[in-house]
């Protein structure tokens, strides 16, 4: 089947196999490995990717189930020159570790901070409760998102300045 989708803001259309899942697609199709398979079962959330702004277990979605949406990954969302506040809060405050969760980590907590810009630490802890990490114990996870929440509010409050 054939299917089209917006990733990352460029279009493809690949044909595809109707049981490919989307996180297949996005790393074997189109070469973005930054969207990580953890379990295979929606359980860890290593997965998580925007689709049409909300955050998804790309793992639980099959590509043809996205054809003409529009899908953000890890890769979308900032770039080496230019981190996403997200990004750098976790450089900051080592919320990674191994960095195998950091992606949906990231993915999650930008829809997170899109909801509700300034969290709670409980709030950020509930919504990050699909995402496992095995190695930091969450605990820096959370100042890194309230990091970013902080460096993300700066720079509104500077805009409307």
């Amino acid at each position: 089947m054939n299917v089209t989708l917006q990733v990352n803001g460029k279009t493809y259309t690949r044909d595809v196999e109707p049981r490919t899942l989307l996180v297949h697609f996005l790393r074997e199709d189109l070469g973005l490995t930054g969207t990580h398979v953890g379990c295979d079962t929606s359980q860890c959330g290593a997965c998580t990717v925007h689709l049409n702004g909300d955050a998804v277990k790309s793992c639980t979605v099959l590509a043809v189930q996205a054809q003409g949406m529009d899908v953000t990954t890890i890769e979308g969302i900032g770039t080496p020159g230019d981190l996403h506040p997200l990004q750098t809060g976790f450089w900051e405050e080592h919320g990674l570790q191994c960095g195998f969760c950091t992606p949906g980590m990231i993915m999650s907590s930008a829809e997170l901070l899109k909801h509700t810009p300034n969290p709670t630490e409980d709030q950020i802890r509930h919504h990050l409760e699909g995402n496992y990490c095995r190695c930091t114990g969450y605990h820096n996870i959370v100042k890194a998102v309230q990091h970013a929440a902080s460096a993300m509010q700066g720079s509104s409050q500077a805009a409307d300045d």
